[in-house]
């Protein structure tokens, strides 16, 4: 199986009074590039995040968010600091006398202790809310998992993406394959028509006298040896083969395949310097046109 580069996966997790989204978006790089983008509080686990992605992607400009919610008052309390509310209540009270306002504060009954209780209540620090102490594993653990979701969703469309890939390359593969053998077949007939050229021509200039066959052979095979491609073809075939098999293996095979798409192109280039036919420099550059857009699809490889 072979995987594109691109490709997005949404895993959701919710456990331990948290909801956790993990989302993952990547596009093509030449190596991998992995940012992991938590809430502060979070950071703790930005390594066990990254080594995750790291273990099932080989290439590749990755970005994983996460979004984390908390449920509401989820392992909250609410904490009183009672000396400090003694030291306020104190200093009202010792305020209260200064002022001559003693019998309004000492006032007796439910409805004015109630207020009085609301009004310390109100100064700082008498009332906190306090989070208890988190188990980082169990957190650690729950963003884990999310992430392991959203790597399952992205995998499966980078591999039905790669599916698309590779059915694509092996099309042209066939394409370029089937142009080879059109190489192979004009080019003893380019031999044969330089031949027939050179030897009108030396007609011409000889007019009737006797023409020297010996020459006109070793003029001919110095021609076939500058423009012969028998080597060229054979190793584009080879690069053929090698392609099929690349591609049947699967795996993070896009590097070797850029590796080896630039072979191909040296070939190409090599038999278009040779030939002199114009019908074979069509050829090549529709050979050419393939092998490009070859190239292009590898770059979407992992």
């Amino acid at each position: 199986m072979i995987k594109s580069m691109t490709g997005y996966g949404r895993g959701e997790r919710t456990a331990h009074g948290r909801n956790m989204v993990a989302e993952i978006r990547a596009v093509n790089n030449r190596y991998l590039d992995c940012s992991v983008k938590l809430p502060r509080a979070y950071i703790f686990a930005e390594d066990a995040l990254k080594k995750k992605v790291q273990a099932q992607v080989g290439r590749g400009k990755v970005d994983v968010f996460f979004t984390i919610k908390e449920e509401a008052g989820q392992g909250l309390q609410v904490k009183a600091d009672l000396e400090l509310a003694r030291s306020y209540m104190a200093s009202l009270e010792s305020l209260a006398g200064e002022l001559g306002l003693k019998e309004a504060v000492t006032t007796r009954g439910a409805e004015p202790t109630l207020e009085r209780l609301k009004l310390v209540a109100r100064f700082p620090d008498v009332l906190s809310v306090e989070k208890p102490e988190e188990d980082l594993e169990e957190v650690k653990a729950d963003l884990l998992e999310a992430l392991g979701l959203a790597l399952a969703d992205f995998n499966a469309m980078r591999a039905k993406e790669g599916d698309k890939l590779r059915a694509d390359i092996l099309g042209r593969a066939r394409t370029i394959e089937g142009l080879v053998g059109e190489v192979e077949r004009r080019s003893p007939e380019t031999v044969n028509a330089y031949r027939q050229k050179l030897e009108a021509k030396l007609r011409e200039v000889l007019e009737n006298k006797q023409l020297d066959e010996g020459r006109i052979l070793t003029e001919a095979a110095i021609f076939a040896d500058k423009v012969a491609v028998d080597e060229e073809t054979v190793r584009l075939r080879s690069h053929i083969t090698q392609l099929r098999d690349l591609l049947a293996g699967g795996g993070a095979i896009g590097r070797k395949l850029d590796f080896l798409i630039q072979e191909f192109n040296r070939e190409a280039n090599t038999i278009g310097s040779k030939c002199t036919d114009l019908n074979v420099t069509k050829v090549v550059v529709d050979m050419k046109a393939e092998i490009e857009k070859i190239r292009e699809q590898v770059q979407n490889i992992e």
